[in-house]
């Protein structure tokens, strides 16, 4: 199969200044001492709005800055004495940590008879790159990161074998950062070749030459080394890595020096002919497309799809003929055929758009398996080449797919199911019987019969119909504290999925919800506008109705409601904080994006215009400003409680976006509520972060929104 590898960022104003006073005192709450946080005279005139930012300096790099060090510390000081505190803290953290103590698999990838897969036992920080030479045969370890770095936190991120299965390539992610370095080693003996390729970032791209002589790569310039972890992402180009030479003698395959903002990702045909370059300049679903005939040596590219309209994702190929999903003309994207040999490149439509939206295709075992998205669950199609229905893949139940990757001629796939009280489970998938048999099924100490899931559907503030997933044990009744999430962006789809620190909330009496916003790609391209740039506001609206029908169906009652959120959705939970803090209990934004007047100075924030808009135009700039969490904290009315987190290597939304937001709410009038900042160390926006580091927040969350909600924390 021929995967596209899109640059997909998991993310992702005020008219009145950021006040500066403090919190009034409380008789019956103790007002916590924060952190004194030095206030800058710093004022910018744009388009004819003053616009407040006297937090400017924490912006500046944690890792150089020891002013910015200084308050980290101060703050997390703060944080932690208040969290010892809770409770439930002890007794959350106690039962994640058993949660998270069981046998987990990744899918499966065959390459020359090798089977390489990950897998943890339970509470190792990192998973373990395993391989088999037969399916049912005993594994033998390939990588073991666990001992990289004496925290944990230097990961195993991205790896892919060559096509005989000779050679493994894999990725290297240190302290969360986005970078990535590559190396090679030999799977039969596990020797480490002295190949390295460095400056890659948010994949590891590569693509592996048919005759395993070496791999195709993305990678951006070396950056200054003082600006490592904010500079702004640009300059990407396509490299050939020869193995046993060095990186600086690669050849340089694509570029658009003219055009620095262009990203330009790699795959290549199971055949091995074509090179599909897949360009893309921020994170909207529109992309050109080149093609490289391989066997000519001028590797010279020939457009196939010209100009930024919409997304053309390669699926695979026969022999000149290309199959592209594609949402021209299909807002839930159809399936198109183009060959290659033809003089207009007109596209062939294959597999017409269909009421699902299409969210992932493959070429496997001479068919077409097709996932499809229904009221945001998963469904699974077979098609033949030529566009004739072939049946549909039988799953375990309600909840979300993924996988059905390999090469169009082999007889096997492998599949991954999950849902909120399913942890995920491999299937293997006989594509000739379709007949899907387990592989791996994890066991977690939990009974999955006792809890409920329930597909919801409510009204937003102009009557669009919002799905929601409600989440409890059986035996939760009546209004009971609950947690809500979304996310509402970029065009990402939440589905049903198993998260090990969930059921901990949930044995408790909490009740989970996942809100399906507009601004993602349930239902296509169209739900996906109505949440994005002046359209915005749909995802703020969204969630503050879903807050509001769940208290008056009685699933959760006033002052029992907490909000989560990351990257995008920390930006959304930091909006409709301010625009209704009287409807929330409490609120955890994650790894926010908080300025939005800023945001796109940093690493991959430009990428962001194509969802937020860009602050340089006044249109844009007044949507942004009028919504931009740090800058519309404001003083008079009292907030819920407030835990925000972030980490200090996240160089996707840098960390100086909660700085500023957590100064912003200790400075302001918002009531004797806590309004506090977690600021991990050694972490980033996500990926890597070590299984201590993830228990460990999970307790404190939990532990935070049960004291707020009311949620009573009992040995069970």
């Amino acid at each position: 199969m021929l995967a596209r590898s899109a640059l997909i960022l998991s993310l992702l104003v005020a008219t009145s200044p950021i006040h500066a006073q403090s919190a009034p005192a409380s008789a019956t709450m103790p007002q916590i001492a924060y952190p004194r946080t030095r206030r800058v005279d710093q004022v910018d005139e744009i388009f004819g709005e003053k616009v407040a930012d006297p937090y400017r300096w924490l912006e500046n790099d944690v890792r150089n800055d020891t002013e910015v060090r200084g308050w980290v510390d101060a703050e997390n000081q703060v944080t932690e004495a208040y969290l010892a505190t809770l409770p439930g803290r002890d007794w959350f953290r106690g039962r994640i940590k058993a949660l998270f103590d069981y046998e987990r698999f990744g899918l499966p990838v065959r390459k020359g008879g090798h089977y390489f897969y990950a897998h943890n036992s339970g509470l190792q920080n990192q998973a373990v790159l395993f391989v088999r030479d037969s399916l049912d045969g005993p594994g033998r370890v390939l990588i073991d990161p666990n001992g990289w770095s004496a925290d944990g936190a230097t990961a195993l991120a991205e790896w892919l074998p060559s096509e005989d299965g000779k050679y493994l390539a894999y990725s290297i992610q240190d302290g969360g950062t986005d970078w990535r370095t590559v190396r090679v080693l030999e799977v039969a003996t596990g020797k480490l070749l002295e190949d390295k390729v460095e400056w890659a970032k948010y994949t590891m791209g590569v693509a592996w030459a048919k005759d395993g002589s070496g791999f195709f790569y993305s990678r951006y310039p070396e950056p200054p080394a003082d600006a490592k972890f904010q500079a702004l992402a640009e300059n990407h180009r396509v490299y050939f890595h020869k193995l046993g030479t060095a990186q600086a003698v690669d050849r340089l395959v694509y570029a658009t020096p003219d055009s620095p903002r262009l990203s330009h990702y790699a795959g290549i045909t199971d055949d091995g002919r074509y090179l599909v370059i897949s360009t893309t300049e921020g994170t909207d679903n529109k992309n050109m497309v080149h093609v490289i005939d391989l066997a000519d040596p001028s590797w010279t590219a020939k457009t196939v799809i010209g100009g930024l309209e919409n997304d053309w994702s390669a699926v695979g190929n026969q022999g000149s003929t290309l199959y592209f999903s594609t949402n021209a003309g299909a807002p839930r994207n159809r399936i198109v055929a183009i060959d290659l040999n033809s003089k207009d490149l007109a596209p062939r439509e294959i597999v017409p758009e269909s009421p699902g939206t299409l969210t992932a295709s493959s070429i496997v075992g001479g068919r077409l398996v097709l996932e499809y998205l229904v009221d945001a669950k998963s469904e699974v199609r077979r098609y033949r080449l030529d566009g004739s229905a072939d049946g549909v893949v039988a799953l375990p139940g309600i909840g979300s797919v993924s996988g059905f990757g390999g090469d169009e001629d082999d007889p096997e796939t492998f599949f991954a199911f999950t849902s909120f009280n399913t942890p995920t489970a491999i299937y293997r998938y006989d594509v000739a019987s379709g007949a899907a048999t387990p592989w791996a099924v994890s066991k977690v100490a939990f009974n999955p019969d006792d809890y409920a899931v329930e597909q919801r559907f409510f009204a937003s503030k102009d009557g669009t119909r919002v799905p929601m997933f409600v989440v409890r044990k059986k035996t939760t009744t009546g209004p009971a504290p609950t947690l809500m999430w979304g996310y509402g962006g970029f065009n990402i789809s939440y589905t049903p999925s198993f998260s090990a620190s969930r059921p901990a909330w949930l044995e408790q009496g909490g009740v989970f919800v996942l809100v399906n916003l507009r601004g993602g790609g349930e239902y296509g391209k169209a739900w996906h506008d109505a949440g994005r740039l002046s359209r915005k506001q749909n995802v703020f609206d969204d969630f503050i109705a879903a807050g509001e029908y769940l208290i008056a169906q009685g699933i959760t009652g006033k002052d029992q409601l907490a909000i989560q959120g990351g990257s995008n959705g920390g930006l959304l939970v930091g909006a409709v904080v301010n625009q209704r803090p009287d409807l929330f209990a409490a609120a955890m934004p994650a790894v926010g994006v908080m300025d939005m007047v800023r945001f796109d100075r940093w690493t991959a924030g430009r990428y962001w215009v194509d969802d937020y808009g860009y602050p340089s135009k006044e249109a844009d700039f007044r949507t942004l400003y009028a919504y931009s969490p740090y800058h519309n904290v404001k003083g008079g009315r009292d907030y819920p409680a407030i835990l925000a987190t972030t980490a200090d290597t996240d160089d996707r939304v840098v960390p100086g976006h909660t700085f500023k937001y957590a100064a912003a709410l200790q400075a302001a009038a918002i009531g004797p509520k806590p309004h506090l900042v977690r600021i991990e160390t050694r972490a980033g926006h996500g990926s890597g972060k070590p299984t201590d580091k993830i228990i460990e927040e999970a307790a404190d969350l939990w532990a935070f929104a049960a004291k707020w909600t009311g949620l009573e924390v009992r040995p069970r």
